[in-house]
């Protein structure tokens, strides 16, 4: 087998799906419903090719490094658990394409919902299939990204956007706990990967640490599978269309947090507290909803509260935590993805036909839709716990796990409640099917009542889920046994449990008893509220009053949105010179409150005369700093005496021996020093003085107290012997990274990440520059009084010297790009040569005539470039894990080419093209925009002052 196809299983949809629906959009819906079905059903049978060997116990793991140090890979794991997950996402996905195909109109976009589907589908898949708590989480994050675009994806349907926002708020906070409980987790065992912790349940349970852990996992399990107290987002959710209702609300998303503690039931097994708490919420969900889904006049309204209910059910069933328990969960875990999604597909059919799925307008459609009543009573029936239904097993499996693992008084509280339930549940089904149905002629309200059946394609995968209810209901030993027994033995760890037997009859015993009390109550309590049609006028918010999640969500955001905006008017007023006091005073307090314990004793190294360059350079810095000091409120002088400090600290690496330093400094300095000067166009070219005495003693204290805290720090530093890391790299730089320029190695191989990040920085500080001044193109320099220099015309000599510097600079830039990983050199350095060559052009020839040159047309060519660069470097760090090597890791050969000798290949060379290509990108792009004649303007004249 390709051990590859773990992640394939994930990329399908992530990156084919929604490429290829994208694409075809242009052809016809057809065409693109068979494009998503076709990607479907190739994970799908993907899955399908590994089924039987791991329902027969085997586990297939496949591992790729990322950052192996923080313990965060890439790691994928198909057992039976994630296998059963993993069909259930692509086998109903797939039946939901079909479905949305016929359900959306043409007036809305299918490929859309497509896209938005298979990215839910792939974030599912890898929640599944992940053997790594953080990559678990990437994943778990992006279902609630992708639902609340899902939720929204009626943009102008206000209630969509109001769901699409709770339920993000809700499960993101969750999804924050959860984060939390993932560290606590990999601090206590030192690793991340699902497979060896839960090996570890000993270790874990025994830890400080351990109950923190469990509550903040609790959390991020319960927010995502909407259980009390945190069950109000899923119906508000029921705002999106009908087949995203069936696929993430009843069969996949909800079922994330069962999943979770399914698969993390090993270390929390045997833990009272997590027994204890997993299983009276389930309760208490189970009979909560259920009851609450009796009353709900809206058909997605009453299945979203049923959803709930089960929930509740199943992870009552993982609370108790028993072999049998687990198993029963698994079993109702199948059947209710089969009859929940089934039921809202029909509620669809229903509103697509009759034109509401408002229960207090719906009656009679058996008249007009039999067909579609066939299939809700049968999906109803299993919904409820009929016999011969697959629902009616998993039922009967619950009542006897409740019966057989509690005992005393909580049993019988327990038996109470769950037979109430039961009741609940038998009342909500009937009216599902009595209320819409039956219950007179066609509703008066109807707005259709000329309704038919739906086309066959939309009745397909509903009527197939169906037919598995009763399937399994009569046949479940030889359709689901097997993969029950497999995947509870897969969550479970235990493979020595010896399976449950599922059968229609167990003969005459409590459970039954409490099923046929839960059937004649439900039907009684039923049609003693429906006498009269009292049902349709009950309305329990009034009862509830301000105890409705909903609105103590609402109250809350409200109460958050009032304490924020009173902190923003005190502390937003405006002023940039008031954000910087606090923000530079909150970071002087926090570096000074470890040091003031430290004293200013000398340490116990040695110390040593200054030399003779180290004074003369430290009264050039002060004399520049004072210089900075006195001259401030000159924006221009300002600008130019932070340039000579920026050459004073050259010279300083210069001294210490430190010339890639050096070189990146002298360049980054004069970059740095033309942007300024470039963006003083934009301002007065003095700074206001300071308002009042008092400011002036207050600036002066916080700098005075920065500048003693850095020499504090300063001193500590250097007077006290230290551990350095330093031998490393010098040890295996060339061993490992293949080059003798450690501080090149350090930034292209063994830091590598962190450059990327920092490139990447730089990129968005580009594109941020453009939408930035973009919103100042209509006015320019014209509203601003800046400076009163240009240089256009250049004089002739500018334009000459200008001519012959470029291809100078282009050969010294390559000079110092080629010798950077053995000599003092590198990308970033090159890209800045190169760069001030171009901004040398800019100046001599003018913008339009440079980028005219370039075909640089408005800076698109550099955004290009930025691109371009990020994609070579993040490439280049995706081609190790080809060779089974962590992100970024370098290989170097040696070759020999005719003529030339022997050479030195380092793909981290690879990296540094990238480093520099992005680099000119980012730095001309902010050129270009701030010398843009629509903004600032580098050619044409400024109106006098």
């Amino acid at each position: 087998m390709d051990m590859s196809v773990l992640p394939i299983i994930i990329l399908l949809p992530l990156v084919l799906g929604t490429t290829l629906v994208s694409w075809l959009k242009q052809f016809s819906r057809g065409v693109t419903a068979l494009g998503a079905i076709g990607v479907s059903l190739s994970s799908l049978i993907l899955l399908l090719t590994q089924a039987k060997a791991v329902f027969n116990g085997e586990t297939i793991i496949q591992t790729w490094s990322w950052l192996p140090q923080l313990g965060i890979d890439l790691s994928f794991r198909l057992d039976a658990l994630g296998l059963l997950f993993s069909l259930l996402i692509t086998g109903i996905g797939t039946l939901i394409f079909i479905y949305a195909y016929y359900y959306l109109s043409p007036q809305n976009s299918l490929s859309k919902l497509y896209v938005l589907l298979m990215l839910f589908m792939a974030a599912m898949l890898g929640i599944s299939l992940s053997n790594n708590l953080i990559l678990l989480l990437t994943f778990w994050e992006l279902t609630s990204i992708s639902s609340f675009l899902l939720v929204g994806y009626w943009s102008n349907y206000e209630a969509a956007q109001r769901g699409s926002r709770m339920a993000l708020t809700i499960t993101g906070m969750g999804g924050l706990a959860m984060l939390g409980g993932f560290v606590l987790l990999a601090q206590i065992t030192g690793t991340y990967q699902i497979d060896q912790i839960l090996m570890m349940t000993e270790q874990i349970q025994s830890h400080h640490l351990f109950v923190p852990t469990l509550l903040l996992i609790l959390l991020g399990a319960f927010t995502k599978s909407a259980q009390f107290p945190f069950h109000f987002w899923l119906p508000n959710a029921m705002a999106a269309p009908t087949p995203v209702s069936a696929y993430l609300h009843s069969a996949t998303m909800v079922k994330a947090g069962i999943f979770l503690l399914a698969r993390l039931l090993p270390i929390f097994a045997g833990a009272a507290l997590y027994h204890n708490l997993v299983t009276f919420i389930g309760l208490f969900t189970l009979c909560m909803a259920a009851f609450f889904a009796i009353f709900k006049e809206d058909l997605k309204g009453l299945l979203a509260y049923s959803t709930i209910s089960h929930l509740g059910l199943i992870m009552c069933l993982l609370g108790i935590g028993s072999p049998l328990a687990v198993a029963a969960a698994i079993f109702h875990i199948i059947n209710h993805a089969t009859f929940k999604a089934a039921l809202f597909m029909i509620a669809g059919i229903i509103d697509h036909e009759s034109g509401t799925r408002d229960l207090r307008k719906l009656s009679g459609l058996w008249q007009l839709l039999p067909f579609t009543a066939t299939l809700t009573m049968i999906t109803a029936a299993s919904m409820a716990g009929v016999p011969l239904t697959n629902g009616f097993l998993s039922k009967e499996m619950f009542f006897t796990e409740l019966v057989a693992n509690l005992s005393g008084p909580v049993l019988l509280v327990s038996a109470i409640v769950a037979t109430l339930a039961g009741i609940f549940a038998v009342a909500y089904s009937i009216r599902l099917v009595h209320g819409v149905f039956f219950d007179g002629p066609i509703g008066k309200d109807v707005p259709n009542k000329e309704a038919h059946e739906p086309p066959f394609g939309m009745r397909a995968p509903a009527t197939l889920l169906a037919v598995l209810c009763i399937l399994v209901g009569l046949m479940p030993a030889l359709l689901v046994e097997h993969i029950v027994n497999s995947t509870t033995r897969a969550s479970t760890q235990l493979s020595q449990f010896e399976g449950t037997h599922l059968a229609i009859w167990h003969g005459f015993n409590l459970p039954l008893l409490m099923s046929v009390i839960a059937l004649l109550g439900g039907i009684i309590f039923y049609f003693s509220l429906a006498k009269g049609g009292k049902i349709r006028e009950i309305d329990l918010d009034p009862h509830l009053g301000q105890f409705q999640g909903k609105l103590l969500f609402e109250l809350f955001l409200k109460h958050l949105l009032q304490v924020s905006r009173k902190i923003k008017r005190k502390t937003e007023n405006g002023s940039l010179q008031s954000y910087l006091v606090w923000i530079i005073a909150f970071t002087v307090f926090m570096v000074a409150l470890p040091l003031f314990n430290q004293g200013l004793t000398t340490g116990t190294r040695e110390l040593t005369h200054a030399p003779m360059i180290a004074i003369v350079l430290w009264l050039l810095l002060f004399s520049a700093c004072w210089m900075m000091l006195w001259f401030h409120h000159e924006r221009i002088k300002a600008v130019l005496i932070s340039g000579a400090v920026g050459l004073v600290v050259t010279m300083m690496f210069v001294g210490l021996s430190a010339p890639d330093l050096a070189q990146t400094q002298i360049t980054v300095d004069v970059v740095t020093t033309v942007l300024l000067l470039m963006s003083l166009s934009l301002l007065p070219q003095l700074t206001p003085y300071e308002s009042s005495r008092s400011r002036r003693w207050r600036d002066a204290f916080i700098a005075i107290g920065g500048g003693i805290g850095i020499g504090w720090i300063a001193w500590l530093v250097m007077t006290r012997d230290h551990n350095s890391i330093s031998w490393f790299f010098n040890q295996q730089s060339i061993p490992l990274g293949g080059g003798t320029n450690v501080v090149n190695v350090i930034l292209v191989d063994f830091r590598g990440f962190d450059t990327f990040g920092e490139i990447t920085v730089l990129g968005i500080a580009a594109i941020g520059t453009l939408c930035l001044m973009d919103g100042m193109r209509a006015h320019g320099t014209i509203m601003t009084q800046g400076l009163t220099y240009r240089f256009n015309p250049s004089p002739l000599m500018l334009r000459i010297t200008a001519s012959w510097i470029l291809p100078i600079a282009l050969v010294v830039s390559l000079y110092i790009f080629l010798r950077g990983h053995n000599l003092p050199g590198g990308g970033f350095i090159a890209g800045l040569i190169t760069a001030m060559a171009l901004i040398i052009q800019y100046i001599a020839l003018g913008q339009d005539h440079t980028e005219q040159m370039l075909k640089a047309k408005s800076g698109r060519l550099y955004e290009i470039w930025i691109g371009v660069g990020l994609s070579i470097a993040g490439l280049t760090g995706l081609a190790a894990w080809f060779w089974g090597r962590p992100f970024l890791t370098s290989a170097h050969i040696y070759v020999n080419p005719p003529i030339i000798g022997e050479m030195h290949l380092a793909s981290a060379a690879l990296f540094d093209v990238g480093v520099y290509v992005t680099v000119v990108g980012a730095v001309m792009l902010m050129i270009s925009v701030l010398g843009d004649s629509r903004h600032s303007g580098m050619s044409g004249p400024l109106p006098k002052e």
